[in-house]
């Protein structure tokens, strides 16, 4: 016992600080000091650790949850999107097939509404092409019935006298004016 208390009595004194060596003093080592405050900190830091765990373990939970969220939206956000595309590239092709029909439609018009155009035209000419022909005949038998008239006159006022001469004008006027008639 006297040991004992000798240790207790020791743990007032210090060793010098030059001294190297091994304790074997249980008291003075704190093995049961270190257990008691390891005991402790197990007990108490075990519910603390488990805490803890259970707190990262929600967290990683609800982390792994809401990246499943995500990414079902993603994916969904995906899926509208392909659909969107494969809508968009359907009416596409119709815009394309419906434009190129469109297109083969309008210069099929374009091509017929020319053609009509230029048989109007064609047309055009040849009734303008007739208009002046005929004009052009009416001109000229104007011009050879006033020379064949004036001839007449002519020869008529060196063969007929006054009186003949009067007769003929008022026969030539009166035939002249039956063939204005007709031509009117």
């Amino acid at each position: 016992m006297k040991n004992l208390t000798d240790s207790f009595v020791y743990l007032g004194h210090w060793p010098s600080a030059g001294s190297f060596g091994f304790n074997t003093d249980i008291l003075a080592t704190n093995p049961i000091n270190l257990s008691v405050v390891f005991g402790v900190l197990i007990f108490f830091g075990k519910g603390v650790l488990n805490d803890l765990l259970d707190n990262r373990k929600q967290r990683i939970l609800n982390t792994i949850r809401n990246s499943e969220e995500l990414r079902e939206g993603a994916i969904q956000q995906l899926e509208n999107a392909r659909a969107r595309l494969r809508k968009v590239e359907t009416e596409a092709d119709k815009f394309r097939v419906n434009g190129y029909s469109e297109i083969e439609r309008e210069k099929l018009n374009l091509i017929n509404s020319t053609y009509r155009t230029l048989k109007q035209l064609e047309n055009y000419k040849n009734e303008t092409i007739l208009f002046e022909q005929q004009r052009t005949i009416n001109q000229v038998r104007e011009r050879v019935f006033q020379q064949a008239l004036q001839g007449a006159i002519g020869t008529l006022n060196s063969c007929l006298s006054n009186e003949l001469h009067l007769r003929t004008i008022n026969a030539n006027i009166g035939m002249f004016g039956t063939m204005k008639e007709i031509t009117d």
